[in-house]
């Protein structure tokens, strides 16, 4: 171990980041560690307190690096489940996204020919462990993209 440099750190990485607009340099770290491997595809970041205590900055310092990484799509942010490094084993969709996409590919390959009634919002439920609010949103999404037409009293069919 070198003096002044923590257990597991690159000697080439100063514990202190100085100068002008950090964050950038905050960026460069953490892609360089992304390229390295440090931090593999479909695997999490260490949270924003971690890191903001392993490089001694603010959590706003912090986030406007992370900000640059998202735009350049060398991270994703998955609510609940932080910042990723996108990748094969990224679970980056949402659940509703998933049901949705299911669905979409049933009615595009004729699973779900036309006019055909979607299962029940109970049975989406069970079939996917997913909450009614998830279910719904999925619904309503494939309704927005004009797959699904609702009949008040009848239930969800696919659009013909």
């Amino acid at each position: 171990m070198r003096i002044g440099v923590p257990d597991g750190m690159a000697v080439d990485e100063s514990p202190w980041l100085t100068g002008g607009a950090v964050y950038t340099q905050i960026a460069e770290r953490l892609r360089a560690r992304v390229v390295a491997g440090r931090y593999p595809a479909g695997g999490s970041l260490p949270s924003e307190a971690e890191l903001c205590a392993e490089l001694r900055v603010a959590r706003n310092t912090l986030r406007r690096g992370l900000a640059i990484l998202e735009q350049e799509g060398v991270i994703v942010t998955v609510p609940s489940k932080g910042r990723m490094v996108p990748g094969p084993q990224a679970d980056t969709a949402y659940r509703y996204q998933v049901i949705a996409s299911e669905l979409r590919a049933q009615i595009e390959t004729g699973v779900l020919a036309a006019g055909a009634v979607l299962p029940s919002e109970k049975e989406l439920r069970q079939r996917y462990e997913a909450a009614r609010d998830t279910v719904r949103r999925a619904l309503d999404l494939l309704e927005r993209e004009g797959l699904v037409v609702v009949e008040h009293g009848r239930g969800r069919f696919v659009r013909g």
